[in-house]
């Protein structure tokens, strides 16, 4: 499954500068999905973290590995942001940054279903650029009714 920025805007509330997803490249429903975000030396962020050596925050790192667990969780729930859901980040344990992230890189994220009760999602995510792990972090989703 393929979905390009504009799908991944109808299940994600976020909006520039905020949106960090690209593409999703693979998504299997209640498992597993793919994704990435180009980083670009005009990343709005770039205006004041290191901007004489601009290295994307660690904490927008694990921010896009939640949106991608957000759209897993939607999709697989068959639900919007539209319909009256939000997906929200609820908490973050085991966080390991391996490797800086810079304009340039392509960050690819992964993100796996590791348990889901009573609408509180549990995943194991990871970013990576051209193979080398980025950052890790198991990541809690909590769906909620607006």
């Amino acid at each position: 499954m393929l979905m390009d920025v504009q799908e991944i805007r109808e299940y994600l509330p976020h909006r520039y500068p905020f949106l960090l997803l690209d593409r999703v490249v693979e998504l299997e429903l209640g498992k597993t999905i793919r994704a990435y975000k180009n980083i670009s030396v005009n990343e709005e962020v770039f205006n004041g973290h290191f901007p004489e050596a601009p290295i994307f925050p660690g904490v927008m790192i694990v921010e896009a590995m939640a949106q991608a667990c957000g759209v897993l969780g939607f999709k697989t729930l068959g639900q919007k942001p539209a319909d009256g859901y939000l997906y929200l980040f609820a908490g973050i344990d085991d966080v390991r940054f391996k490797r800086q992230v810079v304009p340039g890189d392509r960050l690819d994220l992964e993100a796996e279903v590791i348990s889901e009760r009573r609408g509180i999602w549990k995943f194991a995510g990871k970013a990576t650029v051209d193979g080398q792990l980025a950052a890790s972090a198991s990541i809690l989703c909590a769906v909620k009714k607006v």
